[in-house]
Parts: C-alpha cells; sequence; structure tokens
C-alpha cells in the first residue's frame, strides 16, 4: 500500500488498517488573523502549505462562537494564542433564558464561514479540512465563566437549561452552513468532561446529552474528531461518542494510547505531548511520537498533540515530528 492519497490514509486508519504511512497533523490558534476571514484562510492555506498535513483543522478563536452574543475579548500574548475575556454576557440567572440563536451568515460566526470556504476553495478534495465547534456547555463557559456557570447550573439548572437549549440550537445552525463549504467533518471540543469541575451526574445532563445531539448532526461527515480537554478526564463517559476520531491528552491524563483504544470503536489521535513539542530540540518530541506509533502498531492513529501547539513552538520540532512519518511505520 503507497502514496494514499490523505483521505484513504485517514480511512485506512479509520477502519484499523495498516495505512501506507502514520497520518500526522498539528493544529494551533492564529492570534490576530482569527478575527479576519481572509487572514485566517490565508494562514491555514500557508500552515498546509508549509507542513502538508493529513488533515487541516481551522482553528478560530476560542470565543467565536460567542462573540456575537456580545462577549469581548482580546489578545494580549499568551503562547497558546488564546483571547482575554474583557466581558461576559451572563451575569444572573435569567440571563439564560434571554439567549436567541445565532445567524451563521453574520457577525463572527459569518467570518468564520467565509475562512471555511475560501480553504475549501483552495484545497479542493485533495486536503480534508474540518471545523472547530465548541461544545454546548464550553461555551456556556466562554458566556459567562466557568465558576457563575456552575453556580446556575446547580441553583437555577432550568434558566440553564434554556440556555443550552438555545446554545445547541445556535451551533447546529452553524454546522449546516459550514457543511456548505465542504468540510470533512468537525473537531468538537468538550471541555467539561473532567473532575472536579463537574461529577458525573451533572455531565451527564448538562454535557453528553448536548454533545449527543451535535454529534448527531455530522454522522453524515467522515472525518469527526471529538476533543477531551484537559487531565482527570470522564474517558468512560465519552468512549462510545460517535465519532471516527477521539483526541485526548494522553501524555498527561494517565490514559495511553493503547488503553484509550481498548474503549473507543474508531481511531486515536495524539501521541506527543503540546509542551515537549515546545521544548527547545525534537529529541523528546520524536521519542514520544515513535512510541505512540509503537503502542498503535502503527494503526489506529492520526500522530499529533492532545491539544493545539504554542504559537511559539519551534518549527524545527515540528518539521521534524512532520519528517519522521516518513521513515517510521
Amino acid at each position: 500500500m503507497t502514496n494514499l492519497s490523505k483521505r484513504k490514509r485517514l480511512e485506512a486508519v479509520i477502519a484499523g488498517e495498516k495505512p501506507d504511512r502514520t497520518p500526522v497533523a498539528l493544529w494551533r490558534h492564529w492570534p490576530g488573523d482569527d478575527q479576519d476571514a481572509h487572514a485566517l484562510a490565508a494562514a491555514h492555506l500557508q500552515w498546509q502549505k508549509a507542513y502538508d498535513w493529513d488533515v487541516l483543522k481551522v482553528g478560530p478563536s476560542s470565543s467565536y462562537s460567542v462573540d456575537d452574543w456580545g462577549v469581548e475579548t482580546e489578545w494580549v500574548g499568551h503562547i497558546e494564542g488564546t483571547r482575554e475575556y474583557r466581558r461576559r454576557v451572563i451575569q444572573r440567572p435569567e440571563d439564560w433564558e434571554k439567549l436567541t440563536p445565532l445567524d451563521p451568515a453574520k457577525g463572527m460566526l459569518g467570518k468564520q464561514i467565509e475562512a471555511l470556504r475560501l480553504v475549501g476553495e483552495q484545497v479542493g478534495e485533495a486536503v480534508p479540512f474540518i471545523a472547530t465547534i465548541f461544545s454546548p456547555l464550553s461555551q456556556a463557559k466562554h458566556l459567562a465563566d466557568d465558576p457563575v456557570m456552575l453556580s446556575h447550573m446547580r441553583s437555577h439548572p432550568d434558566s440553564f437549561k434554556k440556555g443550552l437549549d438555545t446554545i445547541t440550537e445556535s451551533t447546529l445552525r452553524f454546522i449546516e452552513a459550514a457543511k456548505a463549504t465542504g468540510i470533512s467533518g468537525i473537531f468538537y471540543a468538550v471541555q467539561h468532561a473532567r473532575y472536579p469541575l463537574l461529577n458525573r451526574e451533572e455531565f451527564m445532563a448538562n454535557g453528553r446529552s448536548y454533545d449527543l445531539q451535535v454529534l448527531e448532526s455530522v454522522s453524515d461527515l467522515w472525518c469527526n474528531i471529538v476533543h477531551l480537554h484537559s487531565t482527570n478526564v470522564m474517558f468512560d463517559l465519552t468512549a462510545d461518542y460517535p465519532a471516527q476520531f477521539i483526541n485526548w491528552h494522553d501524555r498527561e491524563t494517565g490514559i495511553r494510547l493503547e488503553d484509550g483504544l481498548a474503549q473507543i470503536s474508531g481511531a486515536a489521535s495524539g501521541g506527543v505531548d503540546h509542551w515537549t513539542l515546545h521544548q527547545e530540540d525534537a529529541v523528546q518530541t520524536l521519542a514520544e511520537a515513535k512510541d505512540a506509533i509503537e503502542q498503535t502498531k502503527g494503526t489506529r492513529l492520526l500522530l499529533g498533540t492532545g491539544c493545539v501547539i504554542m504559537v511559539t513552538t519551534p518549527t524545527r520540532n515540528i518539521r521534524a515530528l512532520r519528517e519522521m512519518v516518513l521513515s517510521v511505520s
């Protein structure tokens, strides 16, 4: 099996077959560029041209899905490329009931759809590209910040659920618009399937039930990645999520790739710690990458990191990771 297309290579991995080589992809935030459709698209096209990733995750700002509700943010230099929140729109429990679904053709959402369209127009069918979607619970956190959100979730569950319903409807509308740009799937960020933020019952009611609605809406796409953010994750409550890939911090959570693969039906995404990749040289990065391939026996793996890489990551480390898959299988 040689010289597979990117899609065929990924499909082989998803099916549990041994590909011609291990597929690889990294993703990051694009501060500043993520506020403009043309700049964001250009950044991703250059990123793809430089490294020829097997899948291109289009990475907006973490606040993009809530900006049009009035959230205000600013980039102040964080090396992850994330933005500081200057204004949240949820202050009181009744504020959740005031939310209305957003129009994906307008405002920041419209900019993201345009960026996806521009990327798709340039890469065509040669490069699978996916849209970043934050879970409804993650978006609720962006609207209120975790302490306020969790307080309202527990003290005023009915108002909070109405807010989650609205956020979910807005998300589904955005996904339908994104599909028209030619995306191959979504990168679905789940940030609250973890202890001690929530207990199991709270996540089942406020996280999982909404996640499954969103993932059902992309069941017609072939390259969906679920991202489990941070450590102490509720892996057993998310391992059965209907997606082709599960991405998690395998180097930080204690859930190794081979352990995770025993619990999920699709493939794994990860293998390298994003902080390892951020070191001065690539020695440890390459060691983790080779170990990841050995753990998975060269199958069911999209090699990369458990989360976004830093915008200050040495480019020689990025190149080294990209080049190593050509010689190791």
